[in-house]
């Protein structure tokens, strides 16, 4: 049986004195749904100039006086007003629930369709569910023809650059899993978070659904504040979004740099046919990512993609709806026991995770244990100590490596080195430049569109260039490859007999 959920309802407010009671009452109802567990209701107070604070304050009173078993109220203040983005980020902070959606503290919206949206993430395996007051719903109050054509324009102009096909881009219900919003570093000030939202869920690879939800917009004479010049930021925004990349937030696993790494899929490709001759029909992927260098290779007969960061196994898992063959999990290089042991594969395939780990040699002696007796491990490692840098900082390499360093390593693993290919030649002065040189820890957005585009001449040319590889890639197998006969030519002896005179 599926369990109910946790949500948080972020409200920000600002100078609704008259509606902000009656639009928090109708969140009560949520506590007595059975698909919600426990309702956290964060109310931000957005620096607001008339009687709004005493109306929040009456309001606090009384829900303190009559508590709800699964609601949690909390009310906090900004002493300016700072906009509506500024007010979401405070609540945000706060959240602590499973799923976060905002709702704004007027009459417009109806928060008994917020149960419906958190039915789709009960039955399905939905990152965000929009409300859409666009698709078809018990009813809406009919009003201003020139605001639905903007919010149209507005979203068509985003599903241009997200490559979606949202009917309402710009609802204020967007109901995210928690831990997804709180990844997404939002820059966006006032309405502009709107479209920021959609286009770095969109480039995340979020599964994102809509349902419809009744809509009771007011007039300007009833307090509506959005404006023309709103729908000029919006677009505004649009365009920045379409072209930023900045979708993690910092975190430990150095997501952002590896997600702009992601921007080249032609490098990806590159990688892919490199190793393909020796991938099998039974695979474990090691340090899989968001699934990008996975497409290139299922669909197998059995494959395993495997990560540790939780953001990436969310993409993975979702990646693998409606594929049987595919498993996901969490996988530790360096610990036995979360390797997928109830399976034995033919090929495993780790690159760009050895060099990450402590003990490597605990990490290929893991890979060895989970492989077929005929199986093989791809291992692709940076190459050359001496190119170690900024970036291999900011990754959390602990080092690069020699041919002759990689070898003895896998060897004190068990593992014997089948074949040793160098790979990507042109990307050593890249590399030197940024994390030498120059000492950057991130590369460039212009500097990895340009390894995409000119990737298919770099394939062509890499292996005659006279520099040494990026990175080395290790076949490796559990049993010594068997010598090659070489016949013996045994030279010929033939006697000599002394002569002899008379």
């Amino acid at each position: 049986m599926k369990h109910a959920l946790t949500l948080a309802v972020l409200v920000p407010v600002y100078n609704e004195q008259f509606l902000v009671q009656a639009s928090l009452e109708r969140l009560l109802p949520l506590g007595d749904s059975p698909l919600l567990e426990r309702v956290q209701i964060i109310v931000v107070n957005d620096g607001s100039s008339d009687e709004t604070s005493a109306a929040l304050e009456e309001f606090r009173r009384a829900v303190c006086a009559s508590p709800h078993p699964k609601l949690e109220w909390l009310f906090l203040q900004h002493e300016k007003n700072q906009g509506k983005a500024a007010a979401i980020h405070t609540a945000l902070a706060q959240a602590d629930t499973e799923l976060t959606v905002i709702h704004d503290a007027d009459l417009e919206y109806h928060p008994g369709d917020l149960l419906k949206m958190v039915q789709v993430f009960v039955e399905e395996q939905a990152d965000a569910v929009f409300g859409s007051r666009f698709l078809s719903a018990d009813y809406r109050r009919v009003l201003f023809f020139r605001h639905e054509i903007g919010n149209r324009i507005l979203t068509l102009f985003s599903n241009l650059v997200s490559d979606l096909n949202l009917t309402d881009m710009e609802t204020c219900y967007k109901m995210v899993r928690t831990s997804l919003l709180k990844s997404i570093p939002l820059s966006g000030q006032g309405f502009a978070i709107e479209p920021e939202i959609a286009i770095k869920l969109a480039k995340r690879g979020a599964r994102i659904f809509e349902v419809p939800i009744r809509y009771s917009g007011r007039t300007y004479q009833e307090g509506k504040k959005i404006g023309w010049k709103d729908g000029v930021r919006a677009i505004l925004a649009i365009l920045r979004y379409a072209y930023s990349d900045h979708i993690y937030a910092e975190d430990k696993y150095g997501s952002q740099i590896l997600g702009r790494l992601n921007r080249a899929p032609r490098f990806t490709k590159w990688m892919a046919d490199t190793i393909r001759p020796y991938v099998g029909s039974r695979v474990l992927e090691i340090g899989a990512g968001v699934g990008n260098l996975t497409l290139q290779f299922i669909p197998r007969t059995l494959y395993w993609a495997t990560d540790i960061n939780p953001l990436y196994i969310t993409c993975l898992e979702n990646l693998s709806q409606n594929r049987p063959y595919m498993r996901v999990g969490f996988t530790d290089g360096e610990k036995a026991g979360s390797y997928p042991l109830e399976e034995k594969f033919d090929t495993v395939i780790c690159l760009n995770v050895v060099e990450h780990l402590a003990d490597d040699a605990a990490a290929l002696k893991n890979i060895r244990e989970v492989l077929q007796a005929d199986g093989r491990a791809i291992i692709l490692v940076p190459c050359g100590p001496w190119l170690f840098g900024t970036l291999d900082e900011v990754l959390g390499h602990y080092r690069r490596y020699t041919r002759r360093q990689l070898q003895e390593v896998a060897e004190r693993a068990g593992l014997h080195v089948q074949e040793l290919v160098s790979f990507n030649r042109v990307g050593v002065l890249a590399w030197w430049l940024n994390g030498r040189l120059l000492r950057r820890k991130t590369f460039g957005l212009w500097q990895i569109k340009m390894l995409n585009l000119l990737t298919p001449l770099f394939r062509r040319v890499d292996r005659w260039l006279p520099l040494p590889p990026l990175s080395l890639i290790a076949v490796l197998s559990k049993t010594a490859p068997e010598p090659i006969a070489v016949p013996v030519r045994i030279p010929r002896i033939e006697s000599v007999v002394p002569e002899t005179t008379d």
